[in-house]
């Protein structure tokens, strides 16, 4: 969901005049604020209604839901037009609550504009960034401050960042810069991305005082903001924050120049963030160099916001956030309610007898099941490691959007995917001895999760398919086991990407129920996505029976691609046809820095002791089985908002499709530098680690057809990966260049 649709929402729940606000002080939650509103769903001619709430506390996540009139227990059907009371309704979905102490909300302007601002905590897509430039030999924050006018290097990087902007009568946003009297100079640099207004607050483009050498008029601005990028010219000194002095500024972005206003313009970046803000993306490996070029400017504008983002939460920025949005709950329970009770009616009765029971009727079957929130089933997730067969209390999330697995000990994201990115599923309801039912859930290029359920649970998993069917565009998963003809074939041929290409007429293999075009995912009872080409030819030549598991075409008799397949394809056509070489590719990897950088780390430094509990990126636990997820992840809030716990020594091995890394990084007086490996140093360094990244999930994009979909998402900065480029560490990078790039992402050693 676009954030201009989520924002629509909630102003049509908030401030509708159909819709219902009920305010309150609960004894364990303290103030809060309920808005229901009911709705006719779409193409049900009257007949079918459901109901918007978003229920607000003092805690950051507001829940938003939706729920059918027809799904609430016991609702008479039909008995009142205007449906179900709201002490009813909140009775089912918020049983835990004390209804008792809601009142309903006053009609005031005031309780309106509170909402809002309630709402559009988190959803802010207007952002400020401050840029220092940095000549030959300067370093400190008075020598950057007093640069009265830009330089041609600079001016070239401004031109790439954005346009230059008239104050005086500008109407998008100006971030407290004036437009009317030109007190803030006469032009700034703005820009546009993806859903977000950027307005930079560029030091040389603010008054300058020659009479004032802390130049205030521009540190008023730029010394208020919480990202700031400083823009180093070739022979600048090395940057540490240590000069910069502001209680505001948590995140500095450093881009140094190389061979400026040149055929042969590149950039080095780094990064230095406070400790406790979490590491953020998009990630770029080491020795990374930055052409200059379209999608070196989409990667720069997606650090700053995903810097900025990041830094909301951090435990600074929540204290001061929640200390914000509990006093207007506050304000709204005290000043802005009715003396009008929620409705009095009776709860739920437990028992029906005679002609009652007649008038009563439970929710359809199985309509939760078209909800577009996320089901949840308890079940155990299944990974094979080096230890054997491990097992990993879950409980399994299905929304319209998503599919997720979260540890029920420590409540972290082990899995995630999109539901678009679902191409198929094989259920087994009686397994094997000592087994009970289980599902294989295969996504993106065939890679699979299976959850286990117990025996006891074997309608869930029925519920669980129903669930995939409604949500995902995939479907069941076959048995095939074709016999060989009469000299050995197998009377069928796979492509690289195990697409069944060529099925030999009237052969074993067609008439044993394979498609053309159908999708192998299992060989032999392996992934096929783990075996090589040479692998997968010697089990097709040598096992006595070849079985497959194979993943129908569509509806069309096409091969059943998911959706990042589909994205990352149309990103290479239209970037092919553009003549642009690698799809998406925002830096070049420098191979012969690599000794120059292992001797400049090397120098007087000592990486500080690891801290227990933590793991080094490249000891990576054997048991991980599933891969960084490669569709791009959009903005939203961490599943886990507190930090993260140690865990226990004896803990259970977790699924790592998202876990966090910890990548190796340099830490000085409060800040934690993002990347160490450079020829010639742009910071000082002095090692540490950092708290982890929290896991996201993606976040809901629009119900809207594939082929729709992807003419909106083309974009030059795709998500195609890179090849992939081995590190000195063994351990292989990809890249993470998105449309949507406002997430953390985690990423193997050689990332930063």
């Amino acid at each position: 969901m676009s954030p201009q649709s989520l924002l629509g929402i909630m102003l049509r729940v908030s401030v509708s005049p159909e819709h219902q606000n009920f305010f309150g002080k609960d004894e364990h939650l303290g103030p809060l604020a309920i808005s229901i509103l009911r709705e006719e769903k779409e193409s049900s001619n009257g007949s079918q209604y459901s109901y918007r709430i978003i229920f607000r506390t003092t805690e950051l996540r507001t829940l938003r839901g939706s729920v059918l009139e027809e799904s609430v227990y016991n609702t008479p059907r039909h008995a009142n037009p205007r449906g179900l009371s709201p002490k009813k309704l909140l009775e089912h979905i918020l049983p835990e609550l004390n209804l008792s102490c809601l009142y309903l909300g006053s009609n005031s302007p005031k309780v309106k504009d509170t909402l809002l601002k309630l709402d559009e905590q988190g959803l802010n897509f207007q952002r400020k960034v401050g840029v220092m430039y940095c000549k030959a030999g300067q370093s400190s924050e008075e020598d950057m401050y007093n640069n009265e006018m830009a330089g041609p290097a600079f001016d070239e990087f401004l031109d790439l960042l954005g346009e230059r902007v008239r104050l005086q009568g500008f109407d998008k946003y100006r971030a407290q810069l004036d437009n009317k009297t030109d007190s803030t100079g006469t032009h700034s640099l703005y820009t546009r991305y993806q859903d977000y207004e950027i307005m930079f607050h560029v030091s040389t483009m603010l008054p300058y005082t020659a009479t004032n050498s802390q130049q205030l008029l521009r540190k008023r601005h730029i010394g208020n903001d919480i990202v700031t990028i400083v823009f180093q010219e070739p022979g600048a000194l090395p940057f540490t924050p240590k000069v910069i002095r502001s209680h505001f500024q948590h995140v500095f972005i450093i881009v140094q120049v190389h061979h400026p206003c040149t055929d042969r313009t590149y950039y080095r970046v780094a990064v230095t963030r406070s400790q406790d803000i979490p590491l953020f993306g998009p990630l770029f490996p080491k020795r990374a160099r930055f052409p200059r070029s379209s999608a070196f400017r989409d990667f720069l504008l997606a650090k700053a916001v995903n810097a900025e983002c990041a830094a909301e939460k951090s435990e600074k920025f929540r204290s001061m956030a929640t200390r914000t949005r509990q006093e207007y709950l506050k304000d709204l329970a005290e000043n802005y309610v009715t003396t009008t009770p929620i409705d009095s009616s009776t709860k739920f009765p437990l028992l029906s007898l005679g002609s009652k029971r007649k008038e009563k009727h439970k929710g359809a079957k199985g309509v939760e099941l078209q909800s577009p929130g996320a089901l949840v089933w308890m079940v155990t997730a299944e990974e094979d490691g080096d230890d054997g067969e491990q097992k990993l209390p879950c409980l399994l999330a299905i929304s319209a959007e998503s599919v997720v697995l979260i540890e029920r000990g420590s409540r972290r994201v082990v899995f995630n995917c999109c539901c678009r990115d679902v191409i198929g599923w094989k259920a087994v309801t009686e397994g094997r001895a000592g087994r009970g039912s289980y599902l294989d859930i295969y996504y993106e290029r065939g890679q699979s999760v299976t959850v286990d359920m117990p025996s006891n649970q074997a309608e869930d998993i029925r519920e669980v398919v129903q669930r995939l069917e409604l949500m995902t565009r995939g479907c069941e998963a076959q048995e095939v086991t074709p016999l060989r003809d009469g000299v050995g074939q197998p009377g069928f041929l796979l492509n690289e990407e195990g697409f069944v290409v060529q099925l030999q007429p009237f052969g074993y293999a067609k008439s044993g129920g394979l498609q053309l075009y159908s999708r192998v995912v299992r060989l032999c009872n392996q992934p096929l996505v783990s075996l090589s080409l040479e692998e997968r030819a010697s089990l097709m030549r040598t096992a006595s029976r070849i079985h497959l598991t194979v993943i129908p075409p569509d509806e069309n008799g096409k091969p059943r691609r998911s959706f990042s397949e589909l994205y990352q394809r149309a990103n290479q056509d239209v970037e092919s046809k553009a003549g642009e070489g690698p799809p998406g590719q925002a830096w070049v990897i420098e191979r012969e820095d690599k000794a120059e950088g292992e001797r400049g780390r090397g120098k007087g430094e000592q990486a500080a002791p690891m801290k227990q509990g933590w793991t080094r990126p490249e000891e990576k636990r054997k048991n991980s089985l599933l891969s960084p997820p490669s569709l791009p992840l959009l903005r939203t809030t961490s599943i886990q908002s507190s930090p993260y716990i140690q865990p226990a020594l004896n803990s259970s091995p977790s699924i790592t499709r998202s876990y966090s890394h910890n990548p190796e990084e340099d830490s000085l007086d409060g800040h934690v530098y993002d990347n160490v490996n450079f020829d010639r140093s742009i910071y000082e360094n002095v090692w540490d680690m950092c708290n982890p990244t929290p896991d996201l999930i993606p976040a809901p994009n629009p119900n809207a057809s594939m082929e729709e979909e992807l003419q909106k998402q083309v974009h030059p900065c795709s998500t195609s990966p890179l090849p992939l480029c081995p590190e000195e560490d063994g351990v292989w990078s990809k890249r993470c260049l998105c449309r949507k790039m406002t997430h953390t992402f985690s990423a193997p050693l050689g990332f930063y």
